[in-house]
């Protein structure tokens, strides 16, 4: 991830337009800046979210509320609760999927 040429900027996330992202159950709303190829998301996702897709996209994923399960394509499933992160590169691992039965409110840097 490069920071493209942008000045000092500062996001009230409150007044970002929400989108709805239907997952395989459950939606996620992505609260979205986005300028070149980078994009920084403020997400929540409702309680029982499954994630429709695997993801082989890099993040810095740090979530702010609740609880989410990292499923990789491997077998391997991580457990985040609040204060916690992970960081993967594109193609970096395993693809991944969340999901969480409870909600999450996440910040992702991609």
């Amino acid at each position: 991830m490069k920071i493209p040429n942008l000045p000092f900027t500062t996001t009230d996330w409150s007044k970002m337009p929400a989108t709805e992202h239907p997952g395989e159950t459950g939606k996620a709303i992505w609260r979205t800046f986005e300028i070149g190829d980078l994009r920084v998301r403020h997400v929540e996702y409702t309680a029982g979210y499954l994630a429709d897709h695997w993801c082989d996209r890099g993040h810095v994923l740090y979530v702010l509320e609740g609880e989410l399960q990292s499923e990789l394509k491997d077998g391997r499933k991580i457990m985040l609760t609040a204060g916690m992160s992970y960081q993967v590169s594109d193609f970096g691992d395993a693809a991944h999927r969340s999901y969480t039965k409870t909600g999450a409110k996440l910040f992702i840097v991609d």
